[in-house]
């Protein structure tokens, strides 16, 4: 039987390093005698002692690290103390994606809490690019201003904060990207990434950061907001959807902020859940990357971020409703771009690859939008495992997206080609990049050069990692119990990952999902045991193994994750299927 989808390299299964299995034994023991495998997955995530779990498990709000560790937060606070006590006219300038219109609603919501009436500005991808710029900020302060706070921008931004400094206008940096050498001159930069910064933590985004100001600045108001964690919930969804370490406080962060989110008390993404046909009393880190967040991004791929903003800003249901309505209007207008994108960028690669082996993919195409281009890129890198460079046209420039795979730095890649480009930026796995169109040929074969001197065997074997070997057979409500108080999930502490062998395919298997691409069947250990329901996305290349693990009683092996699916007001534990293979194959 054929594949559905076109064929990925064959992946290799990898146990993810726990240390001696002395200390996962000794952690079971310590935890109440909890399944080896979870004790295993938690030595994976460098958890070996009973007080780390405690920590790891229990921490809340009163652990975060205090506000006042990083550098500058005094001059900052300072500077918007007074901005505050005078009355002065405070900008607020943000970024188009979650990270940062959720951090421009957080600053802007709680400065009109406490009595400024703060405005703000997103630039336009198109109109202004990313970050601080000439064009940007002579409109954001077109009606004037005393004071900017520039957040998830700004940190390498050496030249824009001169020129805001002519203007005889303040500036306050609040960014969590890589610094230069030299920081932007301004009254205050925070980004725990700086050199000189002692801040215990160094992965908060940028909506993070923006709480950690209001939190230290709450501190020092006459008249106080209340109670700041009840901003958590912006603070949640700018850290999934940013797709930042999931440790530290950032896990604290994820997981207070999911639990107000799905009180569903801000107004705007109660209306956005809706819309999106999403329960958000049961909401996680996933369906906020996978549901809210393109819903939220694509006000600044098609449209103007502001949009966004001013959603999540809305004070009552009815303005709320309507914004909801047209953020869930530009989405399906995104969603048909990245169709037609991906169609001719699939059709692309494939007559790229027909004309010999190649280990990168750089495709040119001046219909293609500037706003999907990225997505795009990511999903021809799952198709073909080759670092993957995007471009459409934009002001007589090829202009576009680069993806890489795990063993090879895009940046540096990049790096080797600076003088055919006209700009390029970004880091390991990601990046942006402009050159002149007549340069694209040439671009392309050096960029292929580059990759190819820095390839190996291994880095073309995409690799699927697990945490531990676990039966099905001891998959139970206890062991799901503890499982579960493993989320929220994210990088460093992705969904644990499990081996099961020996399995029996029983019950129906059926392809499900509107392009049938998602596979749906039951297995059971070969020993007995109760039967779990599978389902496998984007899995249904792998019918044909299925199908004849049934036929011919060859039992199956699979990488898995337990998870929870709810069906008609029932709720039942099922596998997540990763991978699958015949027994012995």
């Amino acid at each position: 039987m054929k594949s559905r989808t076109p064929a990925s390299p064959a992946r290799k299964w990898q146990l993810k390093p726990a240390g001696p299995e002395t200390t996962v034994n000794a952690l079971a023991a310590a935890l109440n005698n909890i399944p080896e495998p979870l004790a295993r997955a938690l030595c994976v995530r460098g958890i070996t002692t009973f007080d780390a779990a405690r920590t790891w498990f229990r921490a809340g709000p009163a652990d975060l690290h205090s506000p006042w560790l990083m550098s500058d937060m005094e001059p900052a606070v300072d500077r918007l103390q007074r901005a505050l006590d005078r009355d002065e006219r405070i900008v607020v300038y943000g970024d188009y994606d979650v990270d940062g219109t959720t951090a421009t609603t957080l600053l802007v919501r709680y400065l009109r809490d406490v009595g400024n009436n703060a405005s703000y500005f997103v630039p336009s991808r198109f109109e202004h690019g990313y970050g601080l710029s000439q064009k940007g900020i002579d409109e954001a302060v077109a009606g004037g201003a005393d004071l900017i706070v520039a957040l998830d921008c700004g940190v390498t931004a050496i030249q824009e904060a001169a020129y805001i400094r002519s203007l005889g206008v303040d500036l306050i940096v609040c960014d969590h990207h890589t610094t230069l050498d030299t920081l932007p001159d301004a009254v205050a930069v925070l980004d725990p990434k700086r050199a000189d910064c002692e801040y215990p933590f160094k992965d908060l985004c940028a909506v993070g950061l923006t709480f950690k100001l209001v939190a230290a600045l709450e501190e020092r108001q006459k008249r106080r907001r209340g109670n700041v964690l009840d901003f958590l919930d912006l603070v949640a969804l700018g850290t999934a959807a940013d797709v930042v370490s999931a440790t530290d406080e950032n896990r604290i962060l994820l997981r207070e902020g999911l639990a107000r989110l799905r009180q569903g008390t801000r107004v705007g993404l109660r209306m956005l859940a809706e819309e999106a046909g999403l329960r958000l009393s049961s909401c996680t880190a996933s369906q906020i990357i996978f549901s809210i967040g393109p819903r939220i991004n694509a006000a600044g791929r098609v449209g103007n971020a502001e949009r966004a903003v001013a959603l999540m800003l809305a004070p009552d249901e009815i303005e709320a409703s309507a914004r909801a309505r047209q953020l869930e209007r530009l989405n399906e207008e995104r969603r048909e771009l990245d169709r037609e994108a991906q169609k001719t960028a699939f059709e692309a690669a494939d007559r790229l690859l027909a004309r010999g082996h190649r280990h990168t993919l750089v495709l040119h195409n001046e219909d293609w939008h500037m706003g999907v281009i990225g997505i795009v890129a990511s999903r021809l890198v799952e198709r073909h495992f080759r670092p993957t460079v995007m471009m459409t046209t934009v002001n007589g420039l090829a202009k576009g997206s680069a993806r890489s795979v795990a063993g090879i730095n895009i940046y540096q890649a990049l790096e080797s080609c600076s003088d055919l480009l006209t700009e390029f930026g970004g880091h390991d796995f990601a990046a942006g990049v402009t050159l002149p169109i007549d340069q694209v040929d040439a671009f392309s074969e050096r960029f292929e050069e580059a990759v190819s001197n820095a390839i190996t065997a291994d880095i073309l074997t995409p690799v699927l990692e697990m945490d531990a070997e676990l039966p099905v057979s001891m998959i139970d409500q206890r062991l799901w119990k503890t499982l579960r108080q493993f989320a929220p999930y994210g990088p460093d502490n992705e969904i644990p990952v499990f081996l099961a062998r020996n399995l029996v395919v029983t019950g129906p298997i059926s392809t499900v999902g509107k392009d049938r691409s998602h596979l749906r069947f039951s297995v059971r250990d070969t020993e007995g045991g109760a039967k779990r329901n599978v389902i496998g996305f984007k899995l249904a290349k792998h019918l044909d193994i299925v199908t004849e693990s049934q036929a011919t009683g060859v039992p199956l092996e699979m990488l898995y994750a337990v998870q929870e699916n709810t069906w008609n007001g029932r709720t039942s534990l099922q596998l997540e299927a990763k991978d699958i293979r015949l027994e012995g194959m």
